[in-house]
């Protein structure tokens, strides 16, 4: 498997917490997956583009205030994807940590491929309706939702590990909960290591080091937006021990930190 990691949405510049990196936008990280057998597989859409041509109607006022955009269409997946030479429909799965507003926006440009995510973050999102967090103009073409709930059994590093229905071993839902009510992260194999997409389970890379230093601004957001305090933290715990006892076979990354998507730039 071939894998890219993309920026599908710049949002509000940030400053790191220490002397080093300089200040950046805000991304939203996204991979694109070329397997062997089953076509494309963009993990994380970011935004799409009715989110650039109408951000008020499909994003929200409340939140572009917030998030301040910067709404390049040249940043959608489905540019980037074009640009690499594939269309839409080579995209034949999705997989997707949750359906926050900024993590689902491009799903309407891809609408023939398969949606996978946890079935109490389907069922939350279409019960909320319109608000700050979901948006429901982001599913209107009627996806090919395929859900899952979580059982004992496969385990990943310890991690309950699900399987994505049509999807090879490589690839493993990885739940991480607390930010939303079915929030997950996302392993894929690359080589002789695993990459975990860990979504919203945290926001900045000192958050998972031994002295954990949350960033001023992504805390006060990802406090703001959590469904379960004591989950969440668990979660950040349980990710702190993954990287300390196997930072050598698995590597982790958030989804809005710039400093980790420019590890792989």
């Amino acid at each position: 498997m071939k894998i890219h990691h993309l920026n599908c949405g710049s949002v509000r510049t940030i400053e790191a917490t220490y002397d080093g990196p300089p200040p950046a936008p805000a991304v939203n990280h996204c991979l694109l997956v070329e397997t062997d057998a089953d076509g494309l597989v963009l993990i994380e859409t970011g935004l799409g583009l009715d989110d650039v041509r109408d951000p008020g109607g499909t994003l929200g006022v409340e939140w572009v205030e917030m998030a301040q955009p910067v709404l390049d269409e040249e940043e959608t997946a489905v540019r980037q994807i074009a640009r690499l030479g594939y269309t839409p429909s080579d995209v034949r799965h999705i997989i997707v940590t949750h359906l926050d507003v900024d993590h689902c926006g491009g799903l309407p440009d891809f609408p023939g491929a398969r949606v996978h995510v946890l079935a109490a973050e389907l069922e939350a999102a279409l019960a909320e309706g319109a608000g700050s967090r979901y948006r429901p103009a982001h599913w209107a073409h009627g996806p090919d939702w395929v859900t899952y709930r979580p059982v004992p059994g496969e385990e990943w590093f310890g991690f309950t590990a699900v399987q994505p229905e049509g999807l090879p071993p490589e690839i493993k839902l990885i739940p991480l909960g607390g930010h939303t009510d079915g929030h997950t992260g996302v392993a894929v194999r690359d080589g002789g290591r695993w990459l975990l997409h860990c979504g919203d389970a945290y926001y900045y890379h000192r958050e998972l080091e031994a002295l954990k230093e949350p960033h001023p601004l992504l805390d006060f957001v990802q406090t703001r937006s959590e469904v379960h305090r004591d989950l969440r933290l668990g979660t950040q715990a349980r990710l702190r021990e993954l990287v300390r006892d196997h930072g050598d076979e698995v590597e982790v990354f958030s989804a809005h930190d710039p400093w980790e998507l420019a590890r792989y730039r």
